[in-house]
């Protein structure tokens, strides 16, 4: 009599749900790993338009100094411009009295020499000659101030006397025999000195240049 053999081991089942089991979590991966990839995506954007934004703004400070510079180095030559005329006529008429605008002496017979300085300390001063005097002293202080301004603004003065003849900083007025010493177009003569700033030609120096 044979004998048959039966597992009393339960299986394991098999069948659909264990598979669409793997089959979800398979799905919920990969719609992670699109989030995931998305969201990348959108970081790499805005920091992307972050340091867009931040070269922009650079750039537009930049800029904005620059126009600020420029724009008040063109206000300071304006009013440089405006005022060499003014500045011009106070030169003649301290030249006029005697006085020498660069030095600040007296290059005419406006200034008593010692001897005569000691001997009118006795005697009373002429009303005229003390009234030059009064005057070129006070143009020359309004002289000098407004030149004092000017520099401080960055406007500098130059004479090209004994330099060689130079268009772009100079303005030729008339042209002299240098003589034998002097070459040809060298400058022997500055009427009007120029002025410049920051390198700029603000007015050509106006002068005499040797033939």
């Amino acid at each position: 009599m044979a004998d048959d053999t039966r597992s009393d081991q339960p299986t394991a089942p098999e069948g659909p749900d264990g598979a669409a089991e793997d089959g979800g979590a398979a799905e919920v991966q990969e719609d992670l790993d699109a989030l995931l990839a998305d969201v990348k995506s959108e970081r790499d954007e805005y920091l992307a338009l972050a340091q867009r934004a931040r070269a922009d703004f650079e750039n537009y400070r930049k800029r904005a100094a620059r126009e600020t510079e420029e724009a008040e180095r063109r206000g300071k030559a304006s009013v440089a411009r405006e005022l060499l005329p003014a500045l011009d006529n106070l030169e003649r008429a301290l030249r006029s009295t005697g006085l020498d605008p660069a030095t600040g002496r007296w290059s005419g017979p406006a200034e008593p020499t010692p001897d005569e300085q000691d001997a009118e300390a006795f005697d009373a001063p002429s009303e005229e000659v003390t009234a030059q005097e009064a005057l070129a002293r006070g143009v020359a202080l309004v002289y000098g101030e407004l030149r004092a301004a000017l520099e401080r603004a960055g406007v500098e003065t130059y004479d090209p006397t004994g330099e060689r003849f130079d268009p772009t900083t100079s303005e030729a007025l008339a042209t002299q025999p240098g003589g034998d010493e002097v070459d040809a177009g060298v400058v022997i003569e500055t009427l009007e000195r120029g002025y410049r700033l920051d390198g700029q030609v603000l007015r050509a120096a106006r002068v005499v240049v040797s033939e």
